[in-house]
């Protein structure tokens, strides 16, 4: 989701992306899939049960090569998903391991979609990787793909957390990464029209300690989870 040159980098490191985010979250003690479908459950949490049983339209933003498609089927059976990344070797491969979702490759400026085109956008960890001068450019065009009344959800790193900066300092995948703090999401967030917005901390425990994570509904404002999450309405 640049202008710069890691666009090629992501289709250097796509057959082995998974292996290499596996790497990146070790101290974890999970694996890929899981933050996966944290995430999805997340979403279909807020949204209700209503909402994630309807025929909407989903839209991943930065798929990669669709490691969230699964997780997203799950949390929503009924939405038709789509994906959509600058890497065209990540969107050959994820067309080719989901079948039953739509991928498309964005251009250096915008995305191959109508106006008012999804219900639901998220966006997974992508945000660090876009240069700061472009962000609100991104953020806008998300807006525009959505239709009125539609969501969007934003999870981050938490620059506050040291064992996440120095995870995303180790990390092949995040070496163009710039992580930007929570006022500087919901800022832009604001900034592109969006109306609604709200944020909380969360994934607060390991692996090693997970039979403390039915806590972390209640520590949303504690500023230490190693992730953020940032929804909004258009």
């Amino acid at each position: 989701m640049t202008n710069e040159p890691g666009k090629a980098e992501f289709d250097r490191y796509a057959s082995a992306y998974t292996d290499l985010v596996r790497t990146g979250i070790r101290a974890s003690g999970e694996e890929p899939a899981f933050f996966a479908a944290m995430k999805a459950r997340y979403m279909a949490g807020i949204l209700g049960s209503p909402a994630s049983n309807q025929p909407m339209d989903v839209l991943d933003f930065g798929c990669g090569i669709g490691n969230s498609i699964p997780q997203l089927r799950n949390a929503f059976p009924a939405a038709r998903l789509h994906g959509v990344d600058p890497s065209s070797e990540s969107v050959r491969l994820a067309s080719e391991a989901h079948e039953y979702a739509q991928f498309s490759t964005n251009t250096d400026e915008a995305m191959p979609y109508a106006d008012s085109s999804f219900d639901l956008v998220q966006v997974a960890c992508v945000f660090h990787h876009i240069p700061p001068s472009h962000r609100l450019q991104w953020m806008r065009e998300i807006h525009r793909v959505l239709k009125p009344g539609g969501n969007i959800f934003v999870f981050e790193h938490n620059v506050l957390n040291p064992v996440t900066t120095w995870a995303v300092r180790k990390s092949p995948v995040d070496q163009d990464a710039i992580l930007l703090p929570k006022r500087e999401l919901t800022s832009l967030m604001r900034d592109a029209a969006f109306r609604q917005v709200s944020a909380r901390y969360i994934v607060f425990f390991p692996r090693l300690l997970s039979l403390l994570r039915p806590l972390e509904h209640s520590m949303g404002w504690i500023p230490f989870g190693a992730q953020y999450v940032v929804h909004a309405t258009t």
